[in-house]
């Protein structure tokens, strides 16, 4: 007989059918009822036992944790929470569990703290059941939007010989024996003796090699692993992370926004319309989180009006400098309620600065434009006031910014002008700089941190909680 999911069994109407499931007892009560769950639901299927039918050294393996194989007859349930439970008439102990080590008992509601410490079992809580069964639906409407765009999907390098971002917060790679690499006459390490014969990292970003592809099939998307050294320990920061960055030949500043603003929509109502029990469950939680808030720190929406207002919306649109002016001339600004107050035009915003644009100012998804091309990479199309760059950034309630683009500048001249300008060595990116000597064209593209975009669908207030194992300073366990 073949397994069936709990999820399917759950929705099946009951004729006296012999099914076959299998999964882990998440409780066992009364000596006679089971709850199973298999993952492919949160939601659990009751099995009747009846232990006088069991022999005894089976009985005593019922435990919370273990996995079981059940085969019984489907049948309409008396009591109440189920439509549905399963008479058992075998049932066989596929692996045991220890009640007394095992750390995800009922009686106990572990912190996200702490199973964050036990990351290769909270897979098997509720709330991370849900989180991950979202996070591969979004995955999925990724690569289903760009599929049906016909964009060409390319996996880019893991191991770079480039720093895309030019800000030096890389890992390196090497197979040296780390405790005495070889010198050069300088005294310096000499890396033409290393595996690939010069210096490498792993790869921050997807988005030069993508722009090669880009100049040939028109439209391409990279949705792969990227790196970054930064020492930051925050709830917002991982050293490994998941991006997804498109590159459009033939698109300007405003064909890339309205894009970025499709796809984000496009994956949140596909969540919606094909996670709605996890993200009911999402919900709920949230709620019942708030509940324990001060009724000012509340939030005016629950997470699913939070998700269909940004489906509902335009997002709106402004340059940094109106931006700027704005957040300059704000109450939050003049009573120093930001951490960082904003006096002058040049300044990085902060993620304070842009949460208020979107949830105090607008109340709405907000797309920042025009930024100073002093804070912005090289590779941005430099705008004719000689002072900004045609960058954009898409900023969301509770998050910050969650997508980050550009026109890239694909005129040679200003191109090389502005990585003299900036100390990028032009020599090493002569096949970067090839694609706008050959047939150049006006292009453009944008990056999402995926993590970011899960953190705002099911909720989570930390981005540790949206990956399944975590890398950060100083913890790269499992």
């Amino acid at each position: 007989m073949k397994r069936i999911r709990i999820k399917e069994v759950l929705q099946t109407t009951p004729q006296n059918q012999e099914i076959l499931v299998k999964g882990w007892i998440r409780s066992f009560r009364n000596d006679k009822f089971i709850a199973l769950n298999d993952g492919s639901t949160n939601n659990n299927l009751q099995i009747v036992i009846d232990l006088n039918n069991i022999p005894e050294e089976i009985k005593k393996r019922i435990s919370t944790g273990a996995a079981i194989s059940v085969t019984g007859t489907l049948i309409a349930s008396q009591g109440q929470g189920q439509a549905v439970e399963v008479a058992s008439t075998k049932l066989e102990i596929l692996g045991d569990c220890d009640p007394e080590k095992y750390p995800l008992q009922l009686k106990n509601r572990p912190s996200l703290d702490f199973l964050r410490e036990i990351a290769h079992l909270r897979f098997r809580t509720n709330t991370f059941g849900a989180i991950f069964r979202v996070r591969h639906s979004l995955a999925f409407a990724v690569h289903k939007f760009f599929n049906e765009k016909h964009f060409v999907y390319l996996h880019t390098p893991i191991i770079s010989a480039n720093d895309a971002e030019g800000a030096g917060e890389t890992f390196h790679v090497t197979n040296f024996d780390i405790s005495n690499p070889p010198k050069d006459e300088s005294g310096k390490v000499d890396y033409k003796q290393d595996f690939f014969g010069k210096k490498t990292n792993l790869t921050v970003s997807g988005q030069l090699e993508g722009e090669l592809a880009a100049m040939a099939f028109s439209d391409i998307y990279t949705f792969g692993p990227t790196f970054r050294a930064e020492n930051s320990n925050t709830a917002r920061h991982l050293a490994e992370f998941w991006m997804i960055e498109p590159e459009m030949a033939f698109y300007n500043l405003k064909d890339n926004m309205a894009l970025a603003e499709e796809m984000l929509k496009y994956v949140i109502k596909y969540a919606l319309d094909n996670n709605a029990e996890d993200i009911d469950f999402l919900n709920q939680r949230l709620l019942d989180e708030e509940k324990q808030k001060p009724q000012n720190e509340r939030s005016e929406l629950n997470l699913i009006e939070k998700l269909k207002f940004c489906l509902d919306n335009n997002f709106e649109h402004l340059t940094y400098t109106q931006a700027i002016d704005i957040l300059r001339e704000s109450n939050h600004n003049k009573k120093k309620k930001f951490q960082y107050l904003v006096n002058e035009w040049g300044v990085d915003l902060q993620s304070e600065h842009e949460r208020y644009l979107v949830e105090k100012h607008f109340k709405k998804p907000v797309i920042l434009t025009d930024y100073p091309k002093g804070i912005k990479s090289f590779y941005m199309r430099q705008n004719d006031d000689g002072k900004t760059v045609a960058a954009m950034d898409i900023l969301f309630p509770g998050i910050g910014e969650i997508v980050g683009g550009s026109q890239r500048e694909e005129r040679l001249d200003k191109l090389t002008a502005r990585m003299n300008e900036m100390n990028i060595p032009v020599h090493e990116l002569e096949w970067y700089l090839d694609t706008r000597r050959f047939g150049a064209c006006e292009h453009a593209g944008f990056g999402l941190g995926f993590e970011r975009l899960v953190l705002f669908v099911t909720g989570m207030t930390n981005i540790r909680d949206v990956i399944p194992f975590p890398r950060t300073p100083k913890n790269c366990e499992f």
